[in-house]
């Protein structure tokens, strides 16, 4: 039994790998995954602080995960950002996505996936502790404002 669970864990972990080197991936490939595992942190982040109805958490979530929240996370962590992570930032404010989203203007929709970028570009790479010191302000910048 405990044999299948090492073959499995091997399994997955090449079955998930990325084949290519988070610094030259796309920035909205960045963005892409950076999206989705910032709204898990927030989903758990949300269940933590006990909220539990379904309508209540998507309410919840959306003033964390919308272009406009996540616009001024960015802004509100710049300045712990190092060079490299600066960098990943510019290209994804600077990307040139396929559409706009209606409820979003177009300055904060760039910096919302720049943000999504550096999210996507820490979890890729398995910065999982820098993942979480930004994650952590955003939340807490957030959490002083409300």
């Amino acid at each position: 039994m405990a044999e299948g669970k090492v073959g499995m864990d091997r399994i997955d972990a090449e079955i998930f790998r990325v084949g290519r080197d988070p610094k030259q991936m796309n920035v909205l490939a960045l963005a892409y995954i950076g999206d989705s595992v910032y709204e898990v942190y927030i989903r758990q982040y949300l269940l933590a602080r006990g909220e539990i109805k379904p309508h209540l958490l998507h309410q919840a979530a959306t003033r964390y995960v919308s272009a406009k929240a996540q616009a001024d996370q960015l802004e509100k962590i710049w300045g712990i950002l190092d060079e490299e992570e600066q960098g990943i930032v510019r290209r994804g404010r600077n990307a040139k996505a396929g559409s706009m989203p209606k409820n979003a203007s177009p300055a904060d929709y760039h910096k919302a996936t720049a943000f999504e970028a550096l999210i996507g570009y820490h979890y890729l790479m398995g910065h999982r502790q820098r993942l979480q010191e930004i994650i952590m302000l955003a939340l807490e910048e957030k959490t002083n404002l409300q």
